[in-house]
């Protein structure tokens, strides 16, 4: 690890603009600067500057940028109207990282692709132009949706797909002020600059994320993955639906491990709304979702285990 300098912000004003590096739980950012992957000249501490609580928002709910993984699945609110979210934290990481991390830092995490952990890997995230070593090496963990021929890495988190699928935004205070970004806007794509993660600017700083009015019907989160504990998911599902007799009336899907960002399809939910659940229903809902899935060799296996986790929550979901 590179020497740096050290501050402690005692105020959200001192944090925006900061000239340094933000460190909350540091799960992320302190493994990647013992790997010298980030060499940040100087940090800036701001686990003292508040937004740690949770509170009601009109009829939804605002969660701050510090509030611990575990304190937000934990929280009674959050647990009897957005279960989904949650569940999702529980399936991540493990007890102790959840004490620790944070709402921000977990929709900030970074790949946890091998080779850009990898310093002496080539990898257009880490340093760009210097070509992306996962195109033709191991890849069992990539992603088969939105790659680009620079980047084939996954976000790997869970809370952020869980949020996704639940329509939450983003709160942002920057330089030029405040700002809301609905959170399936907040990650980018790869395309030709896979070293930008999200839509933060210089100097800006989440202070909250939030969470619209809870919604009636199931609510399921699946984690499909190598072991049950402390393993990144393979794929993963969020789900939110909604049945009136027998026909599904509400449909918000997210799904995890399969792109560079929680990876949303408006065209899946609105080809399930006024339908009746049937096997035929699902597989053609799992085709659009997989019409341009494109494997790597060692993830190829993914694309048919998408299709089956899929159709298996939508089943769960709309059991009677």
């Amino acid at each position: 690890m590179k020497a740096f300098d050290y501050a402690r912000a005692a105020s959200l004003s001192d944090a925006v603009g900061a000239p340094a590096c933000l460190i909350a739980g540091g799960t992320n950012l302190l493994d990647l600067m013992k790997l010298e992957v980030e060499t940040p000249s100087a940090l800036m501490d701001i686990t003292r500057i508040g937004l740690n609580e949770i509170t009601a928002e009109g009829d939804g709910l605002r969660i701050g940028a510090l509030v611990t993984n575990a304190a937000c699945a934990a929280d009674p609110q959050v647990r009897q109207g957005w279960p989904l979210l949650s569940r999702a934290i529980l399936a991540g990481a493990s007890p102790q990282l959840r004490n620790k991390a944070t709402t921000a830092g977990n929709l900030c995490q970074r790949t946890r692709c091998s080779y850009f952990m990898d310093n002496r890997s080539a990898c257009n995230k880490r340093r760009p132009g210097s070509g992306c070593a996962a195109l033709g090496g191991i890849n069992r963990n990539h992603a088969i949706l939105g790659t680009s021929d620079a980047c084939i890495a996954t976000y790997p988190g869970d809370m952020a797909v869980a949020l996704a699928a639940l329509d939450a935004q983003v709160k942002i205070e920057g330089p030029g002020g405040s700002r809301r970004i609905p959170l399936r806007e907040f990650h980018r794509l790869p395309g030709d600059d896979p070293s930008r993660d999200n839509v933060l600017q210089p100097g800006e700083v989440i202070t909250s994320v939030l969470l619209p009015a809870p919604v009636e019907g199931r609510q399921i989160y699946r984690k499909v993955r190598d072991r049950a504990s402390y393993a990144f998911a393979l794929v993963s599902v969020a789900a939110v639906l909604r049945i009136e007799d027998g026909t599904i009336v509400q449909a918000q899907l997210a799904f995890g491990s399969i792109a560079h960002k929680p990876w949303t399809d408006p065209r899946v939910d609105t080809l399930l709304v006024g339908e009746r659940p049937s096997k035929a229903l699902f597989d053609k809902a799992a085709d659009l979702l997989l019409e341009g899935a494109q494997g790597q060799g060692g993830n190829d296996f993914k694309i048919p285990l998408a299709r089956r986790t899929l159709a298996a929550v939508l089943a769960e979901a709309t059991a009677e």
